[in-house]
C-alpha cells in the first residue's frame, strides 16, 4: 500500500533521485512490459521515475485482495492519476 498515492509518489522520485534516473523521458513509456523486460531495465537502471508509474505503479491498485484495502488502494491510485495528469500539463507549459 505504501508504493502507490502520495508516499508512493514521494517514494518513487527518491529512488530514481538515488539511481540518478531522470525525472522524465519525453519519449512515451512502455506501457506494456514483459516481466524480463521490467527486471532487464531495472538491472541496467534504464527508464525515468515518471515511466515507473505506467510500468508498475498504476497496476498494483488491482492486485488488493480485501474490500477495504481496495477502496484504499483505488483512492491512492486515483491521486497517482491526477499527480501525472498536473505533472504532464506543468512540463508542456500547459499552466
Amino acid at each position: 500500500m505504501d508504493a502507490i498515492g502520495a508516499i508512493g509518489i514521494a517514494r518513487a522520485f527518491t529512488f530514481g533521485g538515488k539511481k540518478n534516473r531522470p525525472l522524465y523521458d519525453e519519449s512515451a513509456p512502455e506501457l506494456e512490459m514483459t516481466q524480463e523486460k521490467y527486471i532487464a531495465a531495472a538491472k541496467n537502471n534504464t527508464g525515468s521515475t515518471i515511466n515507473h508509474f505506467p510500468e508498475k505503479l498504476l497496476k498494483l491498485a488491482a492486485m488488493m485482495k480485501t474490500r477495504t484495502g481496495r477502496r484504499m488502494a483505488q483512492s491512492r491510485h486515483d491521486y497517482m492519476l491526477d499527480f501525472l495528469a498536473r505533472f504532464d500539463q506543468e512540463i508542456r507549459g500547459e499552466c
